[in-house]
């Protein structure tokens, strides 16, 4: 990587450290991280550990992973955005180890990443498998057809669900149990659009082909219906607009309404 790979030093840095403080996970952080040549080696190796032994073993996943995260460079890249976008936002990381070892919102939006790859390639039948893996795995649910930006975080992720069609950009935080889903039985462009630097509150659930306006806050435990606009926060069931928003939701994780 050009320029080096700042993240990449980091993480070996702070597996290092952990290693040497921790001896009984030694053997798991150095075949994870130390004892491999670059982020995308060490993110093939954790994640097909994670989802082999089913259908498909394991060493098929692995250098399956292993060369759709080397032969396509922009994923690497969104990867890195994800990490440092959990090391500024989530307290509970503690640096660049944390997500990359035990965090399953990044292992899953990484394994999405991978699958939307396929998925993209015509290999859509291993795609949707990886899909159903990730889902029982991780109890993360997401279409591989799905688009979604760099730079986000899936705060503890359990019961995240996003639709085939649905849209999340850059810079969006998302918590547990929230839903980017359809309204029912139809066909076509059906899921939300998500727009830069949104916060979305545990156990919303965004329904049908709306548009959430960039810097909006989308409140705990609301149904969204209809499209928000831009730096404004909604909540209730159906959401309505309650406030103003100043500054970057997404950044600050403020859920205060």
């Amino acid at each position: 990587m050009a320029g080096g790979d700042p993240v990449w030093k980091k993480l070996r840095e702070e597996a290092t450290a952990a290693a040497g403080h921790e001896p009984v996970l030694s053997e798991l952080i150095h075949m994870s991280i130390l004892d491999c040549d670059s982020l995308e080696s060490s993110l093939a190796f954790r994640i097909s550990r994670k989802l082999g032994h089913h259908a498909v073993a394991e060493p098929y996943l692995h250098d399956l992973f292993e060369e759709i995260l080397k032969a396509n460079t922009y994923i690497g890249e969104q990867v890195r955005k994800d990490i440092v976008a959990i090391d500024q936002r989530d307290p509970a990381s503690n640096g660049f180890l944390s997500p990359v070892l035990y965090f399953k919102g990044f292992q899953a939006l990484t394994a999405y990443r991978i699958g939307h790859e396929l998925w993209n390639q015509g290999r859509r039948e291993m795609a949707l498998y990886l899909q159903s893996i990730i889902s029982q795995i991780f109890a993360v649910d997401i279409h591989p057809a799905a688009r979604i930006g760099s730079g986000i975080l899936f705060d503890h992720a359990t019961s995240i669900v996003i639709g085939e069609t649905a849209v999340v950009e850059d810079h969006v935080s998302i918590l547990h149990e929230v839903t980017l889903g359809g309204t029912g039985k139809e066909r076509g462009d059906r899921h939300p659009k998500v727009r830069h630097g949104v916060l979305i509150g545990a156990g919303a659930k965004i329904l049908g082909n709306v548009e959430i306006g960039q810097y909006a806050r989308i409140g705990a435990g609301s149904v969204v219906l209809n499209d928000v606009p831009a730096h404004v926060t909604v909540a209730g069931v159906p959401a309505k607009v309650v406030g103003k928003v100043e500054g970057d939701p997404a950044a600050c994780m403020d859920h205060n309404i």
